[in-house]
């Protein structure tokens, strides 16, 4: 595993949509089938990597106090397959049943998705406003496997609440930080 740091997608662009087959539904979703009527948090995440097994029971957390406020969740995986196994659709519908992902759980298999949000670590997060428009990307908090500090989602809790409450959020956004997405050779 290679540590790796979020690029830090401009603030204030629209988000990119896209159309996945979800893991756990069969279904095929777009952004606007998953968009909160408040705002939306899509994660690059997948099942193997120790820095979202880490902070995975918190992403279960995130999402059932804040999806009955109007945020719509994603989690997306863009892991090449071929090379790792673990992250595979059937695997993937396996950790979200196990995990109780109350969010649906993307395959990314052309690696497409990852690329129009420059997505680089997993896990990455991506909070957009009401109107689609990007207003935070970075750290869940300041937790690391290993590192003595409890996971508690500071950082993507206060930018939650800020577009909640219609605030907005400091520019200033530490990137998250994890393994690097498994790019296909």
């Amino acid at each position: 595993m290679a540590l790796t740091e979020s690029n830090m997608l401009d603030l204030g662009i629209k988000a990119p949509d896209f159309t996945l087959p979800d893991t756990v539904s069969g279904k095929d979703l777009s952004f606007e089938n998953i968009k909160g009527g408040n705002g939306t948090l899509v994660m690059f995440t997948c099942n193997h990597c120790p820095y979202v097994i880490h902070v995975n029971e918190e992403l279960v957390r995130l999402a059932n106090d804040y999806q009955s406020k109007g945020i719509g969740f994603v989690a997306i995986s863009s892991n090449d397959v071929e090379n790792y196994p673990q992250d595979s659709p059937g695997k993937m519908t396996e950790l979200a049943k196990t995990a109780g992902y109350p969010f649906p759980y993307l395959y990314d298999e052309s690696q497409d998705v990852a690329k129009a949000y420059d997505a680089a670590c997993t896990p990455d997060f991506y909070l957009f406003d009401k109107d689609s428009l990007l207003v935070y990307r970075g750290q869940l908090d300041g937790s690391r496997p290993n590192s003595g500090i409890p996971v508690t989602g500071k950082d993507l809790r206060t930018a939650l609440d800020a577009v909640l409450e219609g605030k907005e959020i400091p520019s200033l956004q530490y990137p998250s930080a994890g393994c690097n997405i498994k790019w296909k050779k």
